[in-house]
């Protein structure tokens, strides 16, 4: 009897004793999926503590100085664009702008690349800026189009759908109230969430989903999130808000440098999920800040905190707004890549006015001591823009900004306009008047 007890004894202890081993294990498991790890050093991703150190603003008084845009200066440089946007309507309205222009001259292109957003979003600016009908029926029929790319599935797989889907048909929905426009802003939401990366928690930029020599993100994604932030709140669907929420605390875990610099796109360990390295695909080395790429950035952060509040991603975007307006040459026009600040290399004017209408939000929501001088900064780039920089006197020419750069590494749109260019500097200053 004592023996069979002994045995009973011994069969409860071992059973007592797996079990702990197997809620110590489920809690190792979970905490390991709220871990990434830089090489050896496992980083929580729930109590992540950023790095990168806020480089201040060197020489504020450079952009107080400059003398802010007046009303006047504000419309004249609108009217221009609706000039262009008017010369351009017939040949743009079942076609699109090419993605840069060739000797200042877009060419008309189908509706098969990562841009074509940014013109009908210039057209639903341009209906809120005028109230013109003809605007709006150009962006509807537009709109028609990029359904039409949805169904078919015409070079879908990347990230730029949310370029792509929500100046067009969110825009749309959102000015118009056509159910079809929301309908199709949501399909492309799904098609976007299809490339989020469950054991990376990030969205894969490019290729074929799941391809490992494709496995990483880049930060101009912080700027297609809108589309999934956007769904999440007309569904309630949490799998949108958790992907975009997601891969923007990846972004903001390995995209910033200490110094506040950034990387281009960044290597996800296919096996683990971890972080591997940083490199540029568009920059002068993996070490240096591409100017657009960094732009995206500085906008992309702002667009993650309006719609999620997590005060990281206003830091972040804090820190690499204070890094790019303290490599601006003297005339505030960024060279292609943050690296230059004087000398004969390209400017990048897309990069400016991506900045420039990003830091125009940043300054109205962010709290910060920066604000005021988001704002002052802001008008000193569109101030030289306006000035000297855009096609207004470049006989034939059919766009707005001159010398962007599409690619100085594959020297394409170098020295050139930019659909993409001419949309942001169309958005900030309609900012400027009161529209968003």
């Amino acid at each position: 009897m004592k023996r069979v007890l002994k045995i009973i004894s011994i069969v409860l202890a071992l059973i007592f004793l797996l079990g702990g081993c197997s809620d110590f294990l489920n809690t190792a498991d979970n905490s390991d999926n709220n871990r990434i790890t830089f090489g050896d050093n496992p980083v929580d991703r729930e109590h992540f503590v950023s790095s990168t150190v806020d480089p201040k603003i060197e020489n504020s008084q450079r952009f107080e100085a400059i003398k802010p845009l007046t009303e006047r200066e504000i419309t004249e440089a609108c009217d221009f664009i609706i000039e262009r946007i008017d010369a351009n309507l017939i040949d743009f309205t079942d076609k699109y702008p090419s993605a840069n222009s060739e000797n200042y001259v877009y060419s008309s292109t189908e509706n098969k690349g990562w841009t074509e957003g940014f013109w009908t979003g210039m057209l639903w600016l341009a209906y809120e800026y005028t109230q013109d009908p003809k605007y709006k029926s150009a962006a509807a029929i537009q709109c028609n189009g990029f359904r039409d790319r949805l169904d078919k599935n015409v070079a879908l797989q990347h990230h730029d759908i949310g370029f792509l889907y929500y100046l067009s048909c969110v825009k749309g929905y959102e000015i118009t109230g056509m159910e079809s426009m929301k309908e199709t802003a949501l399909l492309a939401a799904d098609k976007l969430l299809e490339r989020y990366n469950e054991k990376g928690k990030y969205i894969q930029a490019w290729g074929e989903f799941g391809k490992e020599s494709e496995q990483r993100l880049i930060i101009d994604t912080m700027m297609n999130l809108e589309l999934l932030y956007w769904a999440y709140n007309q569904t309630g669907n949490e799998d949108y808000y958790n992907a975009a929420y997601e891969h923007a605390k990846t972004t903001a875990m390995v995209i910033t440098r200490t110094d506040a610099s950034t990387h281009h796109t960044y290597y996800i360990n296919p096996e683990t999920g971890n972080p591997s390295h940083g490199v540029t695909s568009q920059g002068l080395s993996d070490d240096s800040s591409w100017s657009r790429g960094h732009a995206w950035g500085i906008y992309g952060f702002y667009k993650s905190y309006k719609y999620t509040d997590d005060a990281l991603f206003m830091n972040e975007g804090i820190k690499i707004a204070n890094y790019f307006l303290n490599h601006l040459p003297e005339d505030f026009v960024c060279y292609w890549d943050l690296t230059y600040i004087e000398g004969d290399e390209p400017r990048d004017t897309s990069a400016a006015a991506i900045a420039a209408s990003g830091l125009l939000s940043c300054s109205k929501l962010y709290e910060s001591e920066y604000n005021d001088l988001y704002t002052y900064a802001a008008h000193a780039i569109l101030r030289s823009l306006i000035g000297d920089y855009t096609t207004k006197n470049i006989e034939g020419s059919n766009s707005i900004l001159c010398k962007g750069v599409y690619s100085k590494p594959g020297n394409i749109g170098v020295g050139e306009s930019l659909i993409w260019g001419d949309y942001y500097y169309m958005e900030a200053l309609m900012k400027l008047r009161g529209l968003e």
